[in-house]
């Protein structure tokens, strides 16, 4: 069965800008889906909060290996410099999960 992977950033004096996340995407720069991701999903959840970005994979390893090989060293040097900018809005999730899911469809 896919497992999902779950991420949450909440919103910050009522920010809803999506800069570091098009900042990241723009980096990445995806012509196709990476190995083993059925569906990517990006929003805001105004009612919990959040800026959830909410991902289904084939395997949790295929999901794991795009995170360490693509994702975090365009991530990583971008929150080592946040760190150093005291005025930078970029932030970890505030909340990170990954879980099996019992079912899934699509149309």
């Amino acid at each position: 069965m896919a497992i999902a992977y779950l991420q949450e950033f909440e919103i910050i004096d009522g920010d809803t800008s999506t800069t570091n996340y098009d900042a990241v995407a723009a980096a990445l720069n995806l012509q196709d889906s990476p190995d083993g991701l059925l569906i990517h999903t990006a929003g805001f959840d105004h009612d919990a909060g959040v800026f959830r970005i909410f991902d289904v994979w084939e395997t949790r390893g295929q999901g794991e290996k795009f995170f360490s090989e693509r994702l975090n060293p365009i991530i990583e040097p971008m929150a080592a410099a946040a760190a150093q900018d005291p005025d930078s809005d970029f932030a970890p999730p505030s909340r990170e999960a990954w879980y099996e899911l019992h079912d899934s469809m699509t149309g």
